[in-house]
């Protein structure tokens, strides 16, 4: 698969990237161009104090991620489905052509994202370990940068945790930094421990992999590596604006010890900002597989999407063709269980656009009774929702049933369509 500059080409001959060509620094003026520029790619070209490139914004987009892996916006959620279900070992290449540098993180563009972080963080590394029973594991950890070669991570008691106990503490790991989108998505992917995600990313396009001199194998494609490992020390992590704008708070976290920082010739940074639209469908687009999975196993699912507006974590809008007078129910807590972390879940018919949010709102307002078709439950959420109990995470979940009634009641909450023209026809001159 191409390598990251080559990716930026391309979406330059499309007139689609933004071209900063001044001197930019990376203390919250990066971040705030990025910002500016909504979904739009973007390429800054002189970074005071460092050398290298830094790229933004560059999977902004469904469609975006959608060219990258060569296939079209509407086969998304089928092609993850299926390279979660079907991973393919990556073929392992001789060389990567990385160059080492100094292990001195100050001279990577690493960047200030908000006035109230913490310090300069890793957002868009994908962290790659090793376990001699459960093989690889590949995920994105949060890092900030508290000294030259050190760096605290935010890890979740998930795969990394437990291949940190299993190593008493200290395990060696390699970040990979400007991977392309099929290794990000892959990352952000929740799998059973054993899973390689680097199969799962090879399943949605090729990649090779090489060896590095501690043994693990990393995306030859990567623009940057950093090896080191994960040490029993601990130190302060965030704040951090994290998926939902909102800043996180400060924990005790794991000390990474920096070795080694390898790089390509031309290497570009890819710089991931917190809290906006590349975060969100990076980290929020491989659940809709897992609730369609579930809900697939109740009712006849035609579609999830994961919305923007719910910090793409916290709602989901399901789609279903509806057979059963419960089956909207029964997708509801099906959705629950696909993602953990959901909040509130709108399920719809299969006549209503699920990426259209005011096709959402037409059906919750023309089909839905709130005393019958509400269900809410008490239960732990996600650390992420800020309105959640801080210590418990318990949240009250909500599931609206927004389908149509069966029988002949049906009729009435039909949705008319007129005649479809092709308006070039009309208005040509």
């Amino acid at each position: 698969m191409a390598r990251l500059p080559s990716f930026i080409r391309e979406i330059d001959k499309k007139g689609k990237l933004a071209r900063i060509k001044k001197p930019v620094s990376t203390y919250l003026e990066i971040a705030g161009i990025m910002k500016a520029l909504g979904d739009r790619p973007v390429l800054f070209e002189k970074v005071t104090g460092s050398r290298f490139r830094v790229a933004g914004n560059l999977f902004s987009t469904r469609k975006g991620v959608a060219d990258s892996l060569g296939i079209k916006e509407g086969q998304l959620l089928r092609k993850i489905q299926d390279a979660i279900d079907n991973p393919k070992k990556p073929t392992l290449s001789k060389s990567a052509d990385f160059i080492e540098m100094d292990a001195d993180l100050r001279k990577l563009p690493l960047l200030f994202h908000y006035p109230k972080d913490g310090g300069p963080f890793i957002t868009s590394g994908v962290v790659i370990a090793h376990d001699k029973q459960y093989g690889r594991n590949c995920s994105f950890h949060r890092m900030m940068v508290i000294g030259k070669d050190r760096f605290s991570m935010r890890i979740l008691p998930r795969h990394l945790h437990k291949f940190i106990e299993r190593a008493r503490g200290e395990l060696d790991v390699a970040v990979c930094i400007g991977c392309p989108v099929n290794v990000l998505l892959a990352g952000a992917t929740s799998v059973g421990l054993g899973v390689d995600e680097l199969g799962i990313a090879n399943a949605l396009k090729r990649i090779e992999t090489v060896k590095l001199d501690s043994g693990i194998e990393v995306p030859a494609e990567s623009e940057f590596v950093i090896e080191g490992r994960i040490t029993r020390e601990m130190a302060d992590e965030g704040p951090f604006v994290d998926i939902t704008g909102t800043y996180d708070i400060v924990r005790k976290q794991p000390v990474m010890e920096v070795d080694r920082i390898l790089h390509k010739r031309d290497a570009v940074y890819h710089a991931l900002l917190p809290g906006e639209m590349e975060h969100k469908l990076l980290m929020g687009m491989p659940r809709e597989p897992t609730i369609f999975r579930e809900v697939s196993r109740e009712c006849e699912c035609k579609g999830v999407h994961i919305t923007p507006g719910g910090c793409s974590w916290l709602h989901a809008v399901v789609g279903i063709k509806k057979r059963k007078e419960d089956d909207g129910k029964k997708a509801i807590n099906a959705a629950f269980r696909g993602h953990g972390s959901l909040k509130h879940v709108v399920v719809v018919d299969d006549d209503i656009d699920i990426y259209d949010p005011r096709s959402v709102e037409w059906a919750i307002a023309t089909r839905l009774q709130a005393d019958k078709g509400v269900v809410m439950r008490k239960e732990p959420g996600s650390s992420l929702d800020p309105s959640a109990d801080l210590e418990t995470r318990m949240t009250c979940k909500m599931g609206i049933d927004a389908t149509k009634p069966l029988g002949e009641r049906i009729k009435k909450f039909e949705k008319a369509i007129g005649l479809k023209v092709d308006l070039k026809k009309y208005l040509e001159r």
